[in-house]
């Protein structure tokens, strides 16, 4: 029996080794010139502002139940703009009449005619008097006597015309018809009845509760941007007008008050809105989108490219906002900073920039 030999058998493991390790060798070459294609922008100097945020609920600053102060049948006015009765939704210039009642009997009561001929005798008998006792014919006394006649007269005549404008309900400012019960014409209505609501939210406010941990950084006339909770681009501008100095001894809140200018009347009253009160601002600062920085065992980083390298950079952070962040220190103006393809990097990894 023909011996078999191991050489020949260690000579075939010996050459797969070398193959192996020649594979091995070329994917790493091959690995190593591997380049990453990343996106980049330049960095730039900008604002950056921090907020302490509260939601809550607008309202007018001018709001108005309009009631009835007397009895009378229900009219309602035409709208001098449509040439048609008001209905919800109109504006209302200040003074304008909307509501009139007629009441025969309270006129009558009042007895407009016969106050004025009283204010036109007495003012009569007042000029009569002063021009006799300017001849001597009459003592100071008497003139005193015709000039207080006077004075209850035209008193009566005010009293009177104060009277019969609680037949009329008008518009004490100019504002928005948002309620107007329904009443038919000719219908009698006592006094005290609503027949209207008026608004003016050109100015809105709201009141805000904050944690006991802000209160030392709230104050008057802080700057507040203001926007409706489902649609942010809706944003008024407005002040921090009030400040609560004591807490709610259950949820350890304070309370602020905000009111914000609304001309354009982008927001309504009873909306649901976010607040944004500035409570630090910083200009010419760095600023970088939050979510490009990567924590690595509790460091703060960021990749720059330099002549298609990839270079790590440790930052120190300042002021955060909900997507953006102050850098302090790591970064420069004009840094080409990676804003995509920088997760699998490595420091000094080799990239391609593409647009």
């Amino acid at each position: 029996m023909k011996k078999i030999t191991s050489e020949p058998i260690y000579f075939i493991i010996l050459i797969s080794l070398l193959v192996l390790s020649g594979c091995q060798q070329e994917r790493m070459t091959e690995q190593t010139d591997t380049t990453i294609p990343v996106r980049v922008m330049e960095v730039k100097k900008s604002s950056i502002q921090e907020f302490v945020t509260a939601t809550g609920t607008v309202y007018a600053v001018k709001d108005i139940f309009l009631l009835t102060e007397q009895a009378g049948r229900y009219t309602l006015g035409q709208n001098p703009k449509t040439g048609r009765p008001f209905v919800m939704g109109d504006s209302v210039a200040a003074n304008t009449l909307f509501v009139s009642l007629d009441n025969p009997e309270f006129v009558n009561g009042i007895a407009m005619d016969s106050k004025k001929l009283s204010l036109e005798t007495a003012e009569r008998e007042f000029t009569k008097q002063q021009s006799i006792y300017e001849k001597g014919g009459i003592t100071l006394s008497d003139v005193k006597i015709a000039e207080k006649a006077l004075i209850d007269a035209r008193y009566s005549m005010d009293n009177a015309q104060i009277s019969l404008a609680k037949l009329e309900i008008r518009a004490p400012f100019k504002g928005i018809i948002v309620d107007l019960p329904h009443y038919t014409s000719g219908q009698w209505v006592e006094a005290g009845t609503e027949v209207a609501t008026l608004m003016d939210y050109s100015r809105l406010y709201a009141e805000l509760a904050l944690p006991g941990k802000e209160m030392d950084r709230i104050q008057q006339n802080q700057n507040v941007a203001v926007s409706n909770y489902s649609q942010e681009k809706q944003k008024l501008e407005g002040k921090v007008t009030q400040i609560s100095p004591a807490l709610d001894p259950t949820s350890r809140m304070f309370k602020i008050k905000i009111e914000a200018s609304n001309q354009d009347l982008l927001l309504k009253p009873g909306m649901f809105v976010r607040a944004d009160i500035i409570v630090q601002e910083k200009a010419d600062v760095i600023v970088i989108p939050k979510d490009i920085i990567l924590d690595r065992r509790g460091r703060k980083t960021v990749y720059v490219v330099q002549r298609g390298i990839a270079l790590e950079r440790r930052l120190e952070l300042g002021i955060e906002t909900s997507d953006s962040v102050e850098v302090i220190e790591g970064l420069n103006p004009d840094d080409s900073l990676i804003i995509e393809g920088f997760e699998t990097l490595r420091n000094r990894s080799r990239v391609k920039v593409i647009e």
